[in-house]
């Protein structure tokens, strides 16, 4: 098999499962430590005032970044007796989807979305997508954090961007996981990490300085692991930290990481090893 039995950390939350399932797939032994709870905001007033202002027709265009938030907007309207008026503000406007993941959510609200950004899905390819379009009244459903970079690069397009959080990126309730998984990095028992969302990266070195072992870490992935990259957003992430992206599938999809990691981590591993002794 593949990964020939290496030891592949992924930081996955959500789908935890399916990829504990790809890495076995491919030959190697898994250690998924979740990394990331996305939690809905505790105040439900300022996605009450949104639908509001839908309705009053503010914006001529929302961006939906993710499927998540949009369910997490769409389960808040449905316990306000809301979810039909949430639907008709939106159909009053143009619709971008950041790829496909926010689209079910659309068609159970009965809305289509007339654009779909292709991949890689990042926020440079929403803003090549309005760049062409005529709306400038513009509501950006953000996903766990706030994203200045994409405000601005709308704003210097001469849009009135307002941007609307319905829930945030939190560590997880339990994270005696992630700090096994940072543990074992320390202690190089990890021969591969896949990382998929940025903020696995800073919530891993969150727990690692707590440990008191971010120095430790932080050498393991110089040196020790091959570091595996989703695609564009995680790469800029990690280099960003200073830190290396030996892998990058063609397609930033998760089950594209763990075959080309698979693929590739051996080979990587030689060379890194071989570099450092």
């Amino acid at each position: 098999m593949p990964f020939g039995g290496l030891k592949v950390l992924s930081l996955e939350s959500r789908r935890a499962k399916e990829m504990d399932a790809l890495i076995r797939r491919e030959g190697g032994e898994p250690f998924v430590a979740p990394s990331v709870e996305e939690r809905a905001l505790d105040d439900h007033g300022e996605a009450l005032e949104f639908i509001g202002r839908l309705e009053a027709g503010e914006f001529d265009l929302v961006v939906c970044m993710t499927g998540a938030g949009l369910a997490f907007l769409r389960d808040l309207a449905a316990a306000a007796s809301a979810v039909d008026r949430l639907a008709a503000g939106l159909r009053g406007t143009t619709i971008v989807s950041r790829g496909p993941k926010p689209v079910p959510i659309l068609r159970e609200l009965g809305v289509r979305a007339q654009i779909v950004v292709p991949e890689p899905n990042t926020w440079k390819e929403v803003v090549a997508a309005i760049a062409t379009r005529p709306e400038r009244r513009i509501m950006v459903q953000e996903y766990g954090r706030p994203n200045p970079e994409l405000t601005a690069a709308l704003e210097a397009l001469g849009a009135r961007v307002v941007p609307f959080a319905i829930y945030r990126w939190v560590l997880p309730p339990d994270t005696e996981p992630l700090k096994e998984a940072a543990r074992r990095l320390a202690a190089r028992a990890i021969d591969v990490v896949l990382f998929t969302s940025s903020i696995q990266l800073d919530h891993l070195f969150q727990i690692a300085e707590e440990l008191g072992i971010g120095d430790d870490v932080r050498a393991a992935l110089l040196e020790h692991v091959a570091v595996a990259s989703v695609g564009p957003i995680m790469t800029e992430a990690l280099r960003a930290a200073n830190l290396p992206v030996d892998i990058v599938p063609m397609h930033p999809k998760m089950a594209s990481l763990v075959k080309a990691t698979a693929e590739l981590s051996a080979g990587v591993l030689a060379r890194k090893r071989l570099t450092v002794d």
